[in-house]
C-alpha cells in the first residue's frame, strides 16, 4: 500500500492479495466513508495481473471513489508473444501453426482467416467439399466457444453448476472434432487450398447425433441460468453499452449485436458457404435491444442454436457432394504473389481481420492481425465508470474476451 500524488490529489494505492494485509488499519478501524469528517482520496485499486477476477494475466487499474469506479486502466501486453513477427520468418504452411493459438477458443477460426488470405493473394480456387466442410467445422467451433463462456460466466457470479452442464456439451462435440482433425484445442486442420484430409467414414453421422443430443440439452443450460434470480439481479440493467459506444471503439461479434447492431459478416461480406445458407434462410443474425449484461449472455444462447442450424445444413448438403478432393495440389515452395490483401471473418468473439503484404518470397513480409478481443477490452473504461467494484466483475466477464487475443 502507498500514497501517491496525481494532478494534486492524493490516491491510495493498494493492491489484491498478501499485499493488502492491514488495509483495514489504515483507516483506524472505520471502513472508507464510514463517519462524519473522516477525509477521503480517490484509492487505486489493482485488478490483476494474476487475479481470480480477471480473465488471465489482464490488469486493469481502477481509480476509485469509495465504491464507484471513477476511472478503468486497462493494462495488456503480459502475454504478449510477438506472433506478427514470428508470422515474418516463417512460411505459408508453418504460420497456420502460430495463428491458431491467439484465442485458444477459436483455433480453426483463427486458422481460417489465414488461409483464406493467402488464398486469396493466389487466387486459388478451393474445391466446393472443402468449402462446405470449413464453413460446417468454424461453426462447431463457435458452438465450443460460446459453451465455454456460457459455463465460465456464471462462476464469476457465483455459480459454479453451470459449467458442468456445459462442458459435459462441449465434450460431445470436441469428440468428432478430434476425431477429424486429432486435436481437441489447435486442430492444425485447415491447409493453403484447402483441408488436410477428408473427413472419415461415417464421421457425419456422428455429427448429426452430436448436434441433436447437444440441442436437446441446451434448455437445461438455459433454464439453469436465466431461471436464478440472483443471475437475472446482478446482469439486468448494468454494464449497459449503446450502438454509439459499439461504433466508436469497432466492437463487433455477440457484444454489439446484444447492443442492436445488426452486423455479421457472414451475412453481410459472405465467404466459405454463407452466401448460400443465407439464401437457403438457414443463416439468421440474432440481435438484442438491451446492451446489457443479461441480453450478451443471451446472445451466446441464441447463436449456439443458430450455428447447429447451420451445422445440420452443411451436412445435408455435404451428402449430396460427390466424394472428391479436399484440397488443391501445392508446389513444393509455395510463394506468394507480390502484393497486399486484406481478409475478414466473422469469429466467435467478433471480427477478426487479416491483412497480408508479400514481396513474392516463400515468407510474408507482413500479416497484421486485428482481433475481436482487443476492441472488446479497449471500450471498458466507458463502460465501468460510474459502476460499484462488485458489477465490474459481471462487466468484465460478459465483454467474451481471452487474453492471448488481445495480446497476440
Amino acid at each position: 500500500m502507498s500514497r501517491v500524488s496525481r494532478q494534486g490529489r492524493e490516491e491510495l494505492v493498494v493492491g489484491i492479495g498478501a499485499g493488502a494485509a492491514g488495509f483495514s488499519d489504515s483507516f483506524g478501524g472505520h471502513e472508507r466513508g464510514g463517519g462524519p469528517g473522516l477525509a477521503t482520496q480517490d484509492m487505486v485499486l489493482n485488478i490483476g495481473p494474476q487475479h481470480p477476477a480477471t480473465h488471465g494475466v489482464l490488469r486493469l487499474r481502477l481509480t476509485l471513489d469509495g465504491e464507484r469506479i471513477a476511472a478503468c486502466e486497462p493494462v495488456v501486453g503480459y502475454m504478449h508473444r510477438g506472433a506478427e513477427k514470428l508470422f515474418e520468418v516463417r512460411d505459408y504452411r508453418q504460420i497456420i501453426v502460430l495463428s491458431n493459438r491467439h484465442d485458444w477458443l477459436s483455433a480453426f477460426s483463427n486458422e481460417l482467416g489465414v488461409v483464406l488470405a493467402v488464398e486469396r493473394m493466389l487466387g486459388m480456387e478451393v474445391p466446393q467439399r472443402a468449402v462446405w466442410l470449413r464453413t460446417m467445422l468454424a461453426e462447431l467451433n463457435r458452438v465450443l466457444n460460446h459453451l465455454m463462456f456460457l459455463g465460465s460466466y456464471p462462476i464469476e457470479l457465483g455459480a459454479i453448476t453451470p459449467i458442468f452442464y456445459a462442458f459435459r456439451e462441449r465434450e460431445t462435440l470436441q469428440a468428432v472434432m478430434e476425431e477429424v482433425s486429432g486435436g481437441r484445442m489447435h486442430y492444425m486442420f485447415n491447409r493453403v487450398g484447402g483441408l488436410k484430409e477428408d473427413v472419415p467414414a461415417g464421421w457425419l453421422d456422428r455429427v448429426d447425433q452430436a448436434t441433436a443430443a447437444v440441442r436437446s440439452r441446451m434448455p437445461q443450460i438455459k433454464d439453469l441460468i436465466f431461471g436464478n434470480e440472483i443471475f437475472r439481479a446482478r446482469t439486468r440493467g448494468v454494464g449497459v453499452i449503446s450502438p454509439a459506444l459499439i461504433e466508436a471503439y469497432g466492437v463487433s461479434g455477440p457484444i454489439a449485436r446484444a447492443a442492436g447492431v445488426d452486423f455479421d459478416l457472414r451475412r453481410d461480406e459472405p465467404y466459405l458457404a454463407y452466401d448460400q445458407l443465407r439464401a437457403d434462410g438457414v443463416l439468421q443474425v440474432v440481435t438484442g435491444e438491451d446492451g446489457d449484461c443479461y441480453t450478451r449472455f443471451e446472445m451466446l444462447l441464441d447463436q449456439v442454436q443458430v450455428s447447429l442450424d447451420l451445422v445440420e445444413a452443411c451436412v445435408d448438403r455435404l451428402r449430396s457432394i460427390a466424394a472428391g478432393p479436399v484440397n488443391v495440389r501445392l508446389p513444393k515452395i509455395l510463394k506468394a504473389p507480390e502484393g497486399s490483401t486484406y481478409a475478414w471473418t466473422e469469429n466467435p468473439l467478433g471480427i477478426n481481420g487479416y491483412y497480408l503484404v508479400s514481396r513474392g518470397e516463400k515468407t510474408p513480409w507482413r500479416i497484421k492481425l486485428r482481433t475481436a478481443s482487443f476492441n472488446n477490452i479497449a471500450v471498458l473504461p466507458e463502460v465501468l465508470e460510474g459502476c460499484v467494484v462488485a458489477d465490474m466483475v459481471a462487466i468484465l466477464g460478459s465483454m467474451f474476451f481471452v487474453v492471448g487475443d488481445v495480446d497476440k
